[in-house]
């Protein structure tokens, strides 16, 4: 398959995307549905997931060229917002421009999305919390942005990229803060205890885990939450926590 200049694998072994997933990449496509599955299917494959024996190598490709593919629309995106923006010297527009496409900036925008759920990873990378990573994250969302610019072209991909970014872009750091670094601010400011993460209980098959976490800060009180990693429950136990009590 080529799309544009840039020759793609069907992903070998690999399951039709689930219906959530799809509902997920419409709503990201401003409600158009996504023409070249396999594309968005790599777009959405970590390099960890392999579906059979020495058939990830492509995949992992496939991916990395998606991601260095967007990361480059990413980053004009933003220059050209930048120059249209602001009046500031060279210098400052480097460090805003660094700023806004940095890893942690992708991954809070992934996180605002909901993107975690949707990444195909290996189980080991699952298990360690891989959905959690900032690096992961920023990194998928960088390859949906390749994915975007070589099915709908780069003035439609730059305006997906203008309302993704737009609360980052205009200093609204609270709205896309991580929930956890929200709740460590949050405590601190009123001078509690450090929040405290504890795992409740982990349950399922070794291929569908559950992992039940609590966040407690001490005379305030407690949240839970459930997920299918210790680390993104302690994300959405922090977000629950926040919503009750802060």
């Amino acid at each position: 398959m080529t799309v544009g200049k840039l020759k793609l694998k069907p992903v070998a072994g690999a399951e039709p995307l689930p219906d959530e997933t799809l509902a997920f990449l419409r709503q990201l496509l401003d409600g158009t549905a996504p023409a070249d599955l396999d594309m968005w299917t790599a777009a959405l494959t970590h390099g960890s997931f392999t579906a059979a024996p020495n058939k990830g190598i492509a995949r992992a490709a496939d991916y990395q060229r998606l991601e260095f593919l967007g990361d480059r629309v990413l980053g004009l995106t933003i220059a050209e917002w930048l120059y249209e923006a602001e009046s500031d010297a060279e210098g400052r527009l480097s460090q805003r421009l660094n700023a806004l496409v940095s890893r942690q900036s992708c991954a809070n925008v992934a996180r605002g999305l909901g993107l975690a759920t949707h990444i195909r990873l290996g189980k080991q990378a699952r298990d360690d919390g891989g959905a959690d990573s900032d690096n992961i994250l920023g990194d998928v969302m960088e390859a949906l942005i390749g994915a975007s610019f070589l099915e709908r072209g780069f003035e439609t991909t730059r305006n997906m990229v203008r309302g993704l970014w737009s609360d980052t872009f205009r200093g609204h750091a609270g709205q896309t803060k991580h929930p956890k670094s929200a709740l460590q601010e949050w405590a601190a400011g009123n001078r509690r205890r450090p929040p405290e993460y504890a795992l409740i209980d982990r349950s399922g098959p070794d291929h569908s885990l559950q992992f039940t976490v609590s966040v407690a800060v001490k005379g305030v009180g407690e949240a839970r939450a459930t997920a299918n990693s210790k680390q993104e429950a302690e994300t959405k136990a922090a977000g629950e926590f926040l919503r009750l009590y802060a």
